[in-house]
């Protein structure tokens, strides 16, 4: 990839999609993949045989977004393919081949991000995703099926599901396909391991028996079935269906050199320190009596919406950025009343789908592979919503009295409600919990301090932050923690925030995240699959890739 194109941008719309057809009927969304063969992200690649590139998950996941907030009506989703006998071929082998290590692992974590959103619609937005599949499903496009609570697929000769990337590519499936096999098809695992060694897949009466798919529909009748299984399910649905959606307009950013400016987010990036500080900003006013008409610029979905897209820039645009430092700014008291507004009002199908995009947002600030390091400082609003984004961080240093000459008062944390179970992280437990893991009735103990500003002494005593330096020692001790991390190995750091963020219990999510991560990560760099023989390399050459056969 030219390090000297245009950077990345995440932000898109239908009327811009390039790649897929987002059609209504019904009470019904259908998703319809139609790739554009010469409409890649990047040139030296065409995107044959419907496969995808992160141009083209962008837009799924842009997608995604939208029918959550603008279309309530929709209780159900068909993804499908406008191609006859090819549903999609998986992510593009040569865009694979010519992208830098960064960007195929980051690739794979943000198709990885969508299928999870996907999946999290399903079970907490009432909108259930369908996959009807006709032709060939293979490798990302088989995985994108499995992130679908059912498979329907076309019963003919050439309509097949498959994970060919071991036999073929000499890597793994890069987005859960492996978990989601055995975790939540629940396939046999030595039906599994068949599977995954079998270039061609499976079809037909096999590919329902082992449960790979749900249904086999006649070809001739796929379009009719399809349709009217997805009506009876958005006639189920609990989504709200007279309700009227918000619109989700394009996030405003300006770039004006090293530094982001959003509406209610600012980030400055430190090429010489490789940090980027990112400042939060609470909201101006009181919340609104009226949160729909308010719509996107409702202060929490406004700033989701901003760190969200923050977070995707930085990721794959900023590489070399390899610490985040977030701060915040605003008037606690003030967060605190939306985090009422938010948890009074949970039963709204919108104030829902607001707190959980803040979850998913958190969630990607928690996977993100960068240093987090929390600044709690006076003027600072770590309250309730926000304070999640100071528990994500690996470390936080909160000042203990105030700045001398300044008249801000000292920092304060503020607990609420919303970090006792709205924002769960990947393992299923809030962030307090995994916290004090080795004590959970300090979780409970907490719940008594909801709404109490605690100063650094009582933030530290309840172990809410890991240093409380002083105004003497502030400086040197936050500029001693970012240059440290600038100087480690990034692969080492990566590696050890990884481990450490996520204890407690696995989930399957977890598991896609921290197993196929690390996994990927090292068979990415191995000469099996990416060296100058290697099967990635020359896959479609006609050339046979020679394998290092020992075993480690």
């Amino acid at each position: 990839m030219d390090p000297a194109a245009a950077p990345i941008d995440f932000r898109t719309d239908p009327s811009r999609y390039k790649h897929w057809k987002l059609t209504f009927e019904n009470g019904v969304a259908y998703l319809t993949m139609d790739v554009n063969e010469d409409g890649g992200l990047k040139p030296g690649y065409k995107l044959k045989l419907n496969s995808y590139d992160l141009g083209v998950d962008i837009e799924l996941a842009d997608a995604v977004q939208r029918l959550r907030f603008e279309h309530p009506e929709i209780g159900a989703v068909v993804i499908r393919s406008q191609r006859d006998r090819i549903f999609c071929s998986g992510a593009n082998i040569n865009m694979l081949g010519l992208s830098t290590h960064d960007h195929k692992v980051n690739f794979c974590k943000f198709t990885n991000e969508t299928r999870l959103s996907i999946e999290d619609a399903s079970i907490h937005s009432g909108q259930t995703y369908i996959c009807s599949i006709n032709g060939i499903a293979a490798g990302g496009g088989y995985e994108l099926a499995l992130a679908c609570e059912q498979i329907l697929l076309a019963d003919d000769g050439s309509s097949a599901v498959s994970l060919p990337e071991l036999p073929l590519l000499a890597v793994l499936p890069g987005t859960g396909g492996l978990t989601r096999l055995v975790d939540k098809r629940m396939v046999r695992r030595d039906h599994a391991d068949f599977f995954c060694t079998t270039a061609e897949g499976m079809r037909g009466k096999r590919a329902r028996d082992w449960r790979l798919v749900d249904q086999l529909i006649p070809p001739s009748k796929l379009v009719e079935q399809t349709q009217k299984i997805a009506e009876e399910i958005a006639a189920k649905s609990s989504r709200s269906k007279h309700a009227k959606g918000i619109a989700l307009p394009t996030v405003e950013r300006r770039i004006e050199g090293d530094t982001l400016r959003y509406a209610n987010l600012t980030v400055e990036i430190d090429r010489e320190g490789r940090s980027a500080k990112f400042r939060l900003n609470g909201p101006a006013a009181a919340p609104p009596s009226d949160v729909h008409a308010a719509g996107a610029a409702f202060w929490p979905l406004a700033l989701a919406r901003e760190f969200d897209d923050a977070m995707m820039h930085l990721r794959l645009n900023e590489t070399e950025i390899g610490t985040w430092v977030l701060t915040s700014q605003g008037d606690a008291a003030l967060v605190e009343a939306y985090d009422a507004l938010l948890a009074k009002n949970s039963g709204d199908w919108l104030v829902r789908e607001i707190v959980l995009y803040w979850k998913r947002t958190l969630k990607r600030l928690d996977v993100s592979s960068r240093s987090l390091i929390a600044l709690i400082e006076p003027g600072s609003c770590f309250t309730g919503t926000l304070l999640e984004v100071a528990l994500a961080a690996d470390r936080s240093y909160m000042l203990d009295g105030v700045f001398e000459g300044s008249n801000l008062p000292a920092a304060t944390l503020r607990l609420t409600s919303m970090n006792f179970g709205p924002y769960p992280m990947g393992n299923g437990l809030t962030r307090l919990t995994t916290r004090f893991l080795y004590d959970p009735s300090l979780v409970d103990d907490l719940k008594g301090e909801i709404g109490e500003a605690l100063d650094a002494a009582a933030a530290e005593e309840a172990g809410l932050v890991t240093f409380t330096p002083d105004d003497i020692d502030w400086e040197d001790e936050v500029r001693l923690a970012v240059e440290e991390r600038a100087g480690f190995s990034p692969d080492g750091l990566i590696g050890m925030e990884a481990n450490l963020r996520f204890p407690g219990p696995e989930t399957m999510e977890t598991k896609i995240f921290a197993r196929l991560s690390a996994w990927q990560n090292w068979i990415f760099q191995r000469p099996n699959a990416t060296g100058p023989e290697g099967a990635l390399k020359l896959y479609g050459t006609g050339k046979q890739s020679k394998y290092d056969r020992k075993r480690a």
